[in-house]
């Protein structure tokens, strides 16, 4: 019986050891190495390391600009994610609805999201531009001054995520139109015939039913949170003062403007460990939403 069994494992092995050797060559050991280099100090070209233990992570919680990265990654994380998710899940209640065009609207909607981001994030600097964008333009029309989106601290991070939530809103429509679709009409008819409205079958039979999408996106559109570069490198560069600077942007900025390679490796290793973290809680909390 043994033998059976080592064999059969033996055979998962072999099957699942082409995808394996990829992940190991690009994910595990890029990430041990990573994780070896927090421990070192260097500068990217020197031949030699040096090892200097935890002094890595020392200066990086001794350092104000980490916690202001981590304070703007929490922001933009939660800046971004919910009105994703509220936005998204809004576009798929009305493209449910019988509207005509609906076909249209929804490539128009999604077609942000397979543009490349360095792309959209030119054209959204255009509309931030402070004189002549459309942005301050359509402002000045109800007598406003304008807003100096990407110059002014106070709006600088407002505008990144305008960005993002323009460019991801459509995504998640895509997953609620799925998920809304597949939800049974025999409890919404049941629903019905108990005397519930629109809004009661959507709160007590549409909302339950689609939240293992809901929780899903959460965990997914919380990472991109945290992994966002390339709008931020686009539109302010981390600026100005820091308002924009993530704690990606922030490894970015350790690792190839001051090449402090062990410091950054600090910093990535500690996104890691966030990244897992989060995924963590919220697949725990999502399990036990949908269990109750």
């Amino acid at each position: 019986m043994r033998k059976n069994n080592f064999a059969e494992e033996g055979k998962a092995l072999l099957f699942t050891l082409p995808a394996m050797i990829p992940l190991a060559l690009f994910w595990f050991f890029p990430l041990a190495y990573v994780i070896y280099l927090s421990f070192m100090e260097w500068d990217f070209m020197s031949p030699d390391k040096l090892f200097v233990g935890l002094d890595n992570y020392r200066e990086m919680f001794a350092d104000p600009a980490f916690f202001q990265s981590l304070r703007v990654s929490v922001l933009f994380c939660l800046g971004s994610v919910l009105p994703i998710i509220a936005i998204g899940l809004g576009l798929a209640l009305l493209l449910t609805s019988k509207i005509k065009g609906g076909a249209v609207y929804r490539t128009l909607i999604f077609s942000p999201w397979v543009t490349p981001t360095v792309a959209v994030s030119i054209v959204w600097s255009w509309i931030y531009e402070p004189e002549v964008g459309l942005a301050n333009s359509v402002l000045k029309m109800f007598g406003s001054d304008g807003i100096r989106w990407l110059e002014d601290p106070n709006w600088a991070l407002v505008g990144i995520l305008l960005v993002t939530i323009w460019k991801s809103a459509g995504w998640a429509m895509i997953f609620y139109l799925v998920a809304i679709r597949n939800v049974p009409n025999d409890l919404k008819e049941a629903a019905e015939l108990d005397g519930a409205g629109v809004w009661r079958k959507f709160l007590n039979v549409t909302l339950p039913l689609i939240s293992p999408t809901t929780f899903f996106l959460i965990i997914v559109q919380m990472v991109q949170a945290l992994q966002a570069y390339d709008q931020i490198n686009v539109l302010t560069q981390g600026g100005p003062a820091g308002s924009t600077r993530t704690l990606l942007y922030l490894y970015y900025q350790s690792a190839f403007t001051s090449f402090q390679i062990g410091q950054a490796s600090a910093v990535a290793i500690t996104l890691v460990v966030g990244c897992v973290l989060l995924s963590l809680a919220s697949g725990l909390v999502g399990r036990r939403a949908v269990h109750y």
